[in-house]
């Protein structure tokens, strides 16, 4: 049986496993008695890109089906610094969890800033190594640069995170409709877009901390991960594409 590599954003670890992609997720997400449900985010990991990289030995002695025949799970390999450690040509195919267990796999996708709606403002949940949820006037690919660059007072090495929907409030923060954002702190969230016009800052942080469960149904554009020079984007589909592609998945939102 094949051997994959995987790194999980959600929290932060590399782990070597015998199952496929969609078997590996729902294991994560459900673990095997269905009792422990948490929504999981992780990409496969090009093998061939890193096996310098890891402890080769520990996973072939590790990595191996149990005495009744099934395939073994998972082997963590890290927890620490590995979204900085891994090269993002390494990187394949991302994969969307749910916590009863269905996946969602999105490939890379073509960027390009020219499509990007001028004069509207971006929130962004922040998903690793750091989980800040912040809005800024800045598009994805320049948020990411401002905070890998070194421009800053502190520098991530890398960043993965996603842009999440703002409707109205994107372009009329102040009496923009939130009939349709399902969040909790909406009056908060127009207070922090607000902020932005009229001042310097260029971006501010709504929420501290990411609470592990991310809102599907309000991802916006999609997901994006790299460092100053470069970015791996994965367009997140609409809810018509979801329905041809994985209807369990769009049914849980």
């Amino acid at each position: 049986m094949s051997k994959y590599l995987y790194l999980s954003v959600t929290p932060e670890a590399l782990i070597a496993s015998m199952l496929p992609p969609a078997d590996f997720g729902a294991y994560m997400a459900t673990g095997t008695k269905k009792s422990n449900k948490g929504q999981m985010i992780f990409f496969e990991v090009d093998y061939e890109q890193v096996k310098e990289l890891v402890d080769n030995d520990y996973i072939e002695n590790r990595c191996v089906r149990h005495t009744d025949g099934t395939p073994k799970h998972s082997v963590y390999l890290s927890v620490y610094r590995v979204l900085e450690t891994i090269p993002l040509k390494a990187l394949k195919n991302l994969y969307l969890t749910t916590d009863n267990g269905i996946v969602l796999e999105l490939t890379p996708s073509k960027y390009t800033d020219s499509s990007e709606e001028k004069n509207s403002l971006h929130l962004y949940q922040e998903l690793c190594p750091v989980s800040p949820q912040v809005v800024s006037e800045f598009y994805p690919a320049a948020f990411l640069k401002s905070l890998t660059d070194g421009s800053r007072q502190f520098k991530l090495p890398k960043l993965f995170f996603v842009e999440m929907k703002l409707g109205e409030l994107a372009t009329n923060p102040a009496t923009g409709s939130a009939e349709h954002l399902p969040y909790t702190h909406v009056t908060h969230l127009r207070d922090c877009l607000l902020s932005l016009k009229g001042y310097a800052k260029r971006m501010k942080t709504v929420v501290r901390s990411y609470n592990g469960s991310l809102l599907y149904r309000s991802v916006a554009s999609g997901f994006y991960v790299g460092s100053a020079e470069e970015m791996i984007y994965y367009r997140y589909p609409s809810m018509a594409e979801l329905e041809e592609m994985n209807y369990d998945f769009l049914a849980t939102l």
